[in-house]
């Protein structure tokens, strides 16, 4: 997403974030798209909710108004789905979220990546090094991804849903 705006990210002085400000893609009539505030907390997963509450009150933007783009164990690779609100199912980055912003109502935009072979715990497969495959698959979910997000920010849920739900 931060490519197609063409912005560049810099160190937040409020937040352990790298944030860039930026206009999304162009609106009708070649006007600039929405403002948008787009942040990369560079504090472990588990402990990004500080960063994410620390960005959203320096920019005045209310908790409904987030959007957290996550990896989904129970997705299979390559399936997205957009949501609001709802339980952390775990995930730690999701937790602290919810933990720091006080509510669970926020967007999820979430990329799945399925689940590990046999007994391999949760965590190890996460944190595992990816195969080059992988990561090419990843590229790929990460533009479906910040297409569907400018698409959520311009048209609400219902219709990004029906778009980019698979």
């Amino acid at each position: 997403l931060l490519d197609d705006c063409g912005g560049g990210l810099r160190r937040h002085k409020a937040a352990q974030a790298l944030v860039a400000e930026v206009r999304l893609g162009a609106g009708s009539g070649g006007l600039p798209g929405p403002r948008a505030v787009l942040a990369q907390p560079t504090t472990y997963m588990n402990e990004s909710g500080a960063a994410v509450k620390a960005v959203a009150a320096f920019h005045k933007i209310p908790a409904d108004r987030v959007i957290a783009v996550h990896d989904e164990l129970d997705l299979d690779p390559g399936r997205l789905r957009l949501k609001f609100g709802g339980g952390d199912n775990g995930h730690n980055g999701l937790k602290s979220m919810r933990g720091h912003l006080g509510t669970g109502d926020f967007y999820r935009v979430r990329v799945g990546i399925g689940r590990p072979e046999g007994r391999q715990p949760a965590a190890d497969y996460v944190l595992a090094k990816l195969r080059p495959k992988q990561l090419d698959e990843l590229r790929v979910d990460a533009a479906v991804a910040a297409d569907a997000v400018e698409f959520l920010v311009r048209h609400g849920l219902v219709e990004t849903q029906n778009r980019f739900n698979s």
